[in-house]
């Protein structure tokens, strides 16, 4: 006797703040990734479908994605975070390490 099916896993990737399309509110989205697996005797072996959602925490309408653009709202957040640490903003005579 062979125990085989699938398996569904659910991962929250980012919370992004985006204008919502149905709502038209800018609230936060939580960005999800959802796995299906082939399973073995319960054992999950490789993966059988990947799909990118985001979610309204607002209205709570779910739009699907592609990889690239899911990708794409995963790294903005990062590149504004660096970007401000990079290049500080000080004036001329406010470098705290001068004497």
């Amino acid at each position: 006797m062979i125990i085989f099916g699938t398996r569904g896993y659910l991962y929250q990737l980012a919370m992004l703040t985006l204008v919502c399309g149905h709502c038209g509110n800018p609230a936060a989205h939580t960005l999800r990734k959802r796995v299906t697996k082939f399973t073995l005797f319960f054992v999950p072996l490789f993966p059988i479908s990947v799909k990118y959602t985001t979610q309204c925490t607002f209205c709570g309408m779910e739009q699907k994605i592609t990889k690239e653009q899911a990708d794409g709202l995963q790294a903005q957040p990062q590149q504004q975070a660096y970007g401000q640490q990079d290049a500080p903003q000080q004036q001329a005579g406010q470098n705290p390490y001068q004497g």
